[in-house]
């Protein structure tokens, strides 16, 4: 990682990118990536709605540089709003290049989630 550029957020998720995860170029695929921001999405807002979350929307995504196979994938989330029944996070996904002993950024999003009640429906999400 350079010393200017730094994660936005909390750690939420890590996970190794693997063989069966990559093209034949070794690099992993985009949609194992964005699943993993999704994941770890999950993880913060339901831990802020204090119940289940759906993915709504994902929006402003783009990838910056690739993942290896082997990069351990790091997963960033930052509350950005709460409203009456959604949590929009900003995720950012950086790749620790072990061999290289660096850290890069490859990708951000803002992902937005719903709360639901038991039965499904949209739920007022608690204050904090």
């Amino acid at each position: 990682m350079t010393d200017t550029a730094k994660p936005r957020g909390e750690l939420t998720l890590r996970t190794l990118a693997m063989p069966g995860d990559a093209n034949p170029a070794g690099d992993i695929f985009g949609g194992w990536v964005m699943a993993q921001m999704d994941l770890a999405s999950g993880i913060r807002a339901a831990e802020r709605a204090k119940g289940r979350v759906v993915t709504a929307a994902v929006k402003e995504m783009a990838f910056e540089l690739p993942v290896k196979i082997g990069d351990t994938l790091s997963v960033y989330t930052d509350i950005d709003r709460v409203g009456r029944t959604s949590i929009t996070l900003i995720v950012e996904a950086w790749a620790h290049r072990s061999r290289y002993a660096k850290m890069e950024k490859v990708t951000a999003g803002t992902f937005i989630m719903v709360a639901l009640d038991e039965e499904g429906k949209p739920k007022i999400v608690p204050a904090e």
